[in-house]
């Protein structure tokens, strides 16, 4: 096939309009609100709140913005620790290095999310040395949430403060309640391949309206409440945009109907693919109903007889968009020499791990395509 014969290019998560963008994108015009303030955003926060049962938002520029104001706002400072998962996204570890803090990294479960068990087990023994952590950050992956009852009470008892990462978890449940509360902050991401986006974005949650609230003033520079411009101490241009806030709201009102198609998709790849030899799926944990943001396989070269990396050139010859699983950050060049505990099971995931393509306006023959080419690598040992 030529390259001028290749069909459409088939990505991994894109942007998935509703129709209702460009309504509400014209009234955000009309108001004209172009600007980081006006009611698009107040809506589009409030409709936050409601939607993850939690007290008080901040929308901002990005996931990345959103943590970096958590730690700030903890007081995260030069020389803390803090804890969080090796299997996550650079944006939900760099914050930790704005602070001038060093990062602690720690393998996953089974389900991919930070194992909790190694952390109840650190905790003590950091608190019988007098280590603890200033905070712990959880990250729910390719929208399967961590357990936060138990990960509330971990913290508990040892006075730690808790963030939730649930930047590709909106609209995931766990235990009958949306992923990412019960944390101290608890962090969205809108980026352009999330379930849904803002073009560029984020949000900040909390119980705790006084953190909210400096979380405000921190995103819009720090100004003092004077006519004049008077700074106190450096703040930051993270303010979500007004015409952002529109895109957010329409996509928001789609979002019970793009976890259901997510759902849809990891089901139609479970029944296409899962009798190949070789061939496993990350799994939700019990009480979870996961969004299923991105299907991810694992494939045993052992038992399939192709690796993970060889059906993503392959996928990649048709012009289809997969990705291996994050590299784990205790891997990743620019934490050489970081502390981490444990990482032999995010080492394999991310060694036999593959992220399909999952948009939700992906077709029926899209989503069979896929599975048909992914089926022809297999070369299973007699």
């Amino acid at each position: 096939m030529t390259a001028s014969s290749q069909p459409e290019r088939l990505f991994l998560s894109p942007p998935h309009q509703t129709g209702r963008e460009a309504v509400l994108i014209a009234e955000a015009l009309a108001s004209n609100y172009v600007a980081p303030v006006g009611p698009m955003l107040d809506a589009f926060e409030r409709e936050l709140e409601a939607r993850m049962e939690i007290a008080h938002c901040v929308a901002l520029a990005s996931g990345t913005a959103a943590l970096h104001l958590a730690l700030r706002i903890l007081g995260v400072g030069a020389g803390d620790r803090v804890w969080a998962p090796t299997l996550t996204f650079m944006g939900g570890i760099s914050p930790i290095i704005f602070q001038n803090a060093v990062p602690v990294f720690f393998d996953c479960d089974a389900h991919g999310v930070i194992d909790l068990d190694l952390v109840e087990a650190e905790l003590g023994r950091a608190a019988a040395q007098g280590e603890l952590p200033k905070a712990l950050i959880v990250t729910d992956l390719y929208g399967i949430p961590v357990d936060m009852g138990r990960a509330r009470a971990i913290c508990d008892l040892h006075g730690v403060a808790l963030v939730s990462d649930a930047a590709e978890s909106l609209g995931s449940m766990q235990k009958g309640r949306p992923a990412g509360r019960l944390a101290d902050f608890t962090i969205l991401s809108f980026n352009g391949n999330k379930i849904i986006t803002t073009s560029g974005g984020g949000a900040l949650l909390s119980e705790n309206e006084a953190h909210i609230r400096k979380a405000r003033f921190l995103s819009t520079q720090a100004r003092e409440p004077v006519p004049h411009y008077e700074h106190v101490e450096v703040g930051f241009n993270y303010r979500l945009s007004n015409i952002c806030a529109a895109i957010g709201r329409a996509q928001l009102e789609a979002l019970d109907e793009r976890v259901a198609r997510k759902q849809e998709i990891y089901a139609a790849y479970r029944r296409g693919l899962s009798q190949l030899p070789g061939m496993s799926f990350l799994e939700d944990p019990d009480g979870t109903a996961s969004n299923r943001w991105l299907a991810v396989v694992f494939i045993d070269p052992d038992i399939a007889g192709v690796t993970a990396e060889m059906i993503r050139v392959a996928l990649e010859r048709h012009n289809i968009e997969s990705r291996p699983l994050w590299k784990p950050m205790h891997l990743q060049p620019v934490f050489a020499g970081a502390q981490a505990v444990g990482g032999a099971v995010s080492e394999e995931m991310f060694r036999t791990g593959l992220c399909l393509p999952s948009g939700t306006a992906m077709t029926h023959d899209d989503q069979q395509r896929v599975i048909a080419l992914m089926a022809e690598q297999f070369r299973p040992k007699a």
